[in-house]
């Protein structure tokens, strides 16, 4: 899995990475019907070509480049990002219901702002 979406992204899905992904590989996107309900944006694994335009285009830092970049106490968004590629509904379902999992397991690294967020990975 090249690249991982991470917490700073839930509950803002700034889609500016969506815009300069040359493979639409970052789901959903605005004309997808699960953009409404989708917590966060994911990047699906096997769609992705590598190329990294994502990381400086995301606003809030939310991407890392590889499951090994991406801290530990992240690991259920990287399990989150895998499960949403499936496409169907109960794999949304499932990847959102990690996320959930996840906002619920770290209270502390969601009261920070979103976009000072990745930034305190480090300090957990």
């Amino acid at each position: 899995m090249p690249f991982i979406i991470t917490d700073p992204c839930i509950e803002t899905k700034d889609t500016a990475c969506v815009d300069v992904c040359p493979v639409d590989c970052i789901h959903p996107r605005k004309d997808e019907a699960e953009f409404a309900e989708a917590t966060m944006l994911y990047i699906h694994p096997e769609e992705c070509i590598d190329c990294g335009a994502c990381v400086p285009a995301c606003p809030v830092a939310a991407i890392y480049e590889s499951i090994d970049a991406t801290p530990s106490h992240q690991a259920t968004l990287i399990e989150a990002n895998a499960v949403y590629r499936l496409g169907d509904a109960d794999a949304m379902a499932q990847a959102e219901a990690l996320v959930q999992q996840h906002v619920a397991a770290h209270p502390d690294i969601m009261a920070i702002p979103a976009a000072e967020r990745q930034a305190s990975h480090a300090r957990f």
